[in-house]
């Protein structure tokens, strides 16, 4: 079946706009589970009362898994900053707002953090036995929680609607774990961007929070470790090798 051309491209998903609807349509190399696993995490979250788009249905179209859903008119945080940096920080606060009201919510429904990270670090290739052995040693010592986490939070998976409200989307990395270690991940992402943007959003939260920056950073190397597994390019997979490496030398020293 056709739907005309991509609106936009993800590691996992062709994501198509057709009938005034959202059709994400899941690659070839992926679990047959992956889009009714993935359309069940953004049902939860929906079902919370958080913003996000309603799913409509799990299908197939010529042998491919899809996720049908709501479309949500409007542009992402992540554009209108690209426009307008001067806006990041007023962008981030609004950010921020959102992800903390994710992180209320128990999720025990959903997959745990920690067995997800474990999985990650396993399957990432360019880790060595030493490595891995140093990031599930530290995974071992992190404190567990149910909390929800969204795993890719960022200003480009934010869409600013006509009527001024945020919209979460790709809900495909949402698990249940330490609220901390989704604010590092954010950290992360935003690091492989800008490394101002990414200071800009932790000073913001913490000054939100009780917690301070190391409790933050303590899980800096077991999530860029879990991302390793992911398909990245090869300047932010030497990016993350050297956090990995950089924490593991002085642990081992």
């Amino acid at each position: 079946m056709y739907f005309g051309k991509p609106i936009a491209f993800g590691n996992t998903a062709k994501i198509y706009l057709h009938d005034g609807k959202i059709i994400k349509i899941f690659k070839d190399h992926l679990p047959v589970t992956e889009a009714t696993a993935e359309a069940k995490k953004q049902k939860f979250a929906y079902s919370q009362g958080l913003n996000v788009p309603k799913v409509l249905d799990v299908t197939e179209f010529d042998g491919k898994q899809a996720i049908i859903m709501e479309y949500i008119k409007g542009r992402t945080l992540g554009e209108v900053m690209l426009e307008n940096f001067h806006q990041a920080e007023q962008l981030l606060k609004r950010s921020i707002e959102v992800q903390q009201r994710i992180h209320t919510i128990v999720a025990e429904p959903l997959e745990s953090m920690s067995e997800k990270l474990r999985k990650h670090i396993e399957k990432a290739t360019k880790l060595t036995d030493k490595h891995k052995a140093f990031l599930m040693q530290s995974l071992d010592s992190m404190p567990l929680d149910n909390k929800l986490c969204h795993g890719d939070f960022h200003l480009f998976n934010l869409i600013l609607t006509e009527h001024n409200k945020v919209t979460i989307i790709d809900w495909v990395d949402s698990c249940a774990g330490d609220v901390r270690a989704d604010i590092c991940r954010t950290y992360l992402l935003y690091l492989g961007f800008s490394t101002e943007l990414a200071e800009m959003y932790l000073q913001l939260y913490l000054e939100k929070t009780e917690w301070t920056k190391e409790e933050i950073i303590q899980w800096l190397p077991i999530i860029a470790g879990a991302r390793l597994a992911e398909n990245l390019s090869p300047k932010d997979s030497k990016g993350l090798m050297d956090i990995v490496d950089r924490y593991c030398s002085l642990y081992f020293h």
